[in-house]
Protein backbone atom coordinates (compact mmCIF):
# COMPACT_ATOMS: atom_id res chain seq x y z
CA UNK A 1 0.00 0.00 0.00
CA UNK A 2 2.07 3.36 -1.24
CA UNK A 3 -0.82 5.69 -0.36
CA UNK A 4 -1.84 7.27 2.96
CA UNK A 5 -5.19 5.42 2.55
CA UNK A 6 -7.19 2.65 0.45
CA UNK A 7 -11.02 2.93 0.37
CA UNK A 8 -12.43 -0.55 1.52
CA UNK A 9 -16.37 0.48 1.09
CA UNK A 10 -18.76 2.73 0.51
CA UNK A 11 -22.31 3.19 0.83
CA UNK A 12 -25.62 5.21 1.52
CA UNK A 13 -26.22 4.59 5.12
CA UNK A 14 -29.16 6.50 5.19
CA UNK A 15 -31.08 9.01 2.73
CA UNK A 16 -34.50 10.58 3.25
CA UNK A 17 -36.19 12.83 1.06
CA UNK A 18 -39.69 14.48 2.75
CA UNK A 19 -42.34 16.59 1.57
CA UNK A 20 -45.41 16.01 3.51
CA UNK A 21 -48.18 17.28 1.32
CA UNK A 22 -49.24 18.89 -2.00
CA UNK A 23 -48.91 22.14 -0.86
CA UNK A 24 -46.19 22.12 0.67
CA UNK A 25 -45.17 20.81 -2.53
CA UNK A 26 -45.90 23.59 -4.69
CA UNK A 27 -44.59 26.05 -2.10
CA UNK A 28 -41.06 24.53 -2.03
CA UNK A 29 -40.98 23.84 -5.72
CA UNK A 30 -41.08 27.86 -6.40
CA UNK A 31 -38.78 28.22 -3.14
CA UNK A 32 -36.29 25.69 -3.82
CA UNK A 33 -33.82 28.12 -4.75
CA UNK A 34 -33.23 29.53 -1.58
CA UNK A 35 -32.08 26.08 -0.04
CA UNK A 36 -28.85 25.70 0.65
CA UNK A 37 -26.32 22.42 0.69
CA UNK A 38 -24.34 21.96 4.08
CA UNK A 39 -22.32 19.36 4.79
CA UNK A 40 -20.76 17.25 7.94
CA UNK A 41 -18.03 14.51 8.37
CA UNK A 42 -17.63 12.76 11.46
CA UNK A 43 -15.59 9.25 11.72
CA UNK A 44 -15.02 6.76 14.49
CA UNK A 45 -11.95 4.63 14.36
CA UNK A 46 -12.53 0.54 14.07
CA UNK A 47 -10.09 -2.10 14.42
CA UNK A 48 -6.96 -3.17 12.54
CA UNK A 49 -6.51 0.84 11.26
CA UNK A 50 -9.67 1.07 9.39
CA UNK A 51 -12.02 3.87 9.80
CA UNK A 52 -15.85 4.46 9.39
CA UNK A 53 -16.47 7.86 7.91
CA UNK A 54 -20.11 9.55 7.72
CA UNK A 55 -20.90 12.24 5.46
CA UNK A 56 -23.54 13.75 5.74
CA UNK A 57 -25.46 16.57 2.95
CA UNK A 58 -28.52 17.93 4.00
CA UNK A 59 -30.50 20.45 1.59
CA UNK A 60 -32.35 22.71 3.89
CA UNK A 61 -34.12 25.95 3.55
CA UNK A 62 -32.74 28.08 6.36
CA UNK A 63 -35.67 30.95 6.59
CA UNK A 64 -38.38 30.26 8.64
CA UNK A 65 -41.17 28.15 7.27
CA UNK A 66 -43.87 25.98 8.12
CA UNK A 67 -43.61 24.64 4.74
CA UNK A 68 -40.26 22.82 3.98
CA UNK A 69 -39.21 19.77 2.48
CA UNK A 70 -36.28 17.85 4.33
CA UNK A 71 -33.60 16.43 1.97
CA UNK A 72 -30.68 14.22 3.47
CA UNK A 73 -28.30 11.64 2.94
CA UNK A 74 -25.89 9.87 5.09
CA UNK A 75 -22.74 8.01 3.04
CA UNK A 76 -20.49 5.92 5.10
CA UNK A 77 -17.20 5.08 3.87
CA UNK A 78 -14.62 2.72 5.36
CA UNK A 79 -11.00 3.22 4.60
CA UNK A 80 -7.43 1.34 5.86
CA UNK A 81 -4.85 3.72 6.91
CA UNK A 82 -1.32 2.98 5.64
CA UNK A 83 0.68 1.96 8.88
CA UNK A 84 2.83 4.86 8.12
CA UNK A 85 0.26 7.21 8.97
CA UNK A 86 0.92 7.99 12.99
CA UNK A 87 0.27 11.67 13.18
CA UNK A 88 -3.07 12.86 13.95
CA UNK A 89 -3.01 16.06 11.80
CA UNK A 90 -2.20 13.17 8.79
CA UNK A 91 -5.15 11.37 9.48
CA UNK A 92 -7.48 14.52 9.67
CA UNK A 93 -6.36 15.24 6.12
CA UNK A 94 -7.48 12.20 5.01
CA UNK A 95 -10.60 12.00 6.61
CA UNK A 96 -11.40 15.61 6.26
CA UNK A 97 -10.41 16.26 2.77
CA UNK A 98 -8.55 13.32 0.80
CA UNK A 99 -11.12 10.92 1.28
CA UNK A 100 -13.96 13.82 0.88
CA UNK A 101 -12.81 14.73 -3.03
CA UNK A 102 -12.31 11.12 -3.43
CA UNK A 103 -16.11 10.18 -2.64
CA UNK A 104 -17.97 13.78 -3.18
CA UNK A 105 -18.75 13.27 -7.05
CA UNK A 106 -20.26 10.07 -6.39
CA UNK A 107 -22.34 11.78 -3.65
CA UNK A 108 -23.52 14.72 -5.37
CA UNK A 109 -24.85 12.66 -8.45
CA UNK A 110 -26.54 10.16 -6.41
CA UNK A 111 -28.07 13.16 -3.74
CA UNK A 112 -29.22 15.33 -6.66
CA UNK A 113 -30.67 12.03 -8.38
CA UNK A 114 -32.91 12.20 -4.84
CA UNK A 115 -33.84 15.52 -5.39
CA UNK A 116 -34.74 15.22 -8.70
CA UNK A 117 -36.87 11.99 -8.49
CA UNK A 118 -38.60 13.93 -5.64
CA UNK A 119 -39.98 16.11 -8.02
CA UNK A 120 -37.36 18.71 -8.52
CA UNK A 121 -35.56 18.07 -11.37
CA UNK A 122 -33.78 21.44 -12.44
CA UNK A 123 -31.70 20.88 -8.82
CA UNK A 124 -27.99 21.60 -9.72
CA UNK A 125 -25.57 22.85 -7.05
CA UNK A 126 -23.48 25.85 -8.35
CA UNK A 127 -20.73 26.06 -6.38
CA UNK A 128 -18.43 22.85 -5.81
CA UNK A 129 -16.76 22.32 -2.50
CA UNK A 130 -13.46 22.43 -2.27
CA UNK A 131 -12.37 20.61 0.32
CA UNK A 132 -8.71 21.73 0.28
CA UNK A 133 -9.89 24.77 0.93
CA UNK A 134 -12.32 24.06 3.42
CA UNK A 135 -9.27 22.17 5.47
CA UNK A 136 -7.24 25.01 5.56
CA UNK A 137 -9.68 27.21 6.98
CA UNK A 138 -10.25 25.15 9.40
CA UNK A 139 -6.65 24.91 10.82
CA UNK A 140 -6.75 28.91 10.96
Amino acid sequence: MTEKYKILGKYIRDMSSETPDIETYIFVKDRITKYQLGIDINSKPLKNKMVEINTTLKFTDREESKKKSHFEINFSTIIKINDEIKEKKDLERIILCDVQTEIYPDLEKTFLNVLHNSGYPNIKFDKKIDFENLYSQRLN
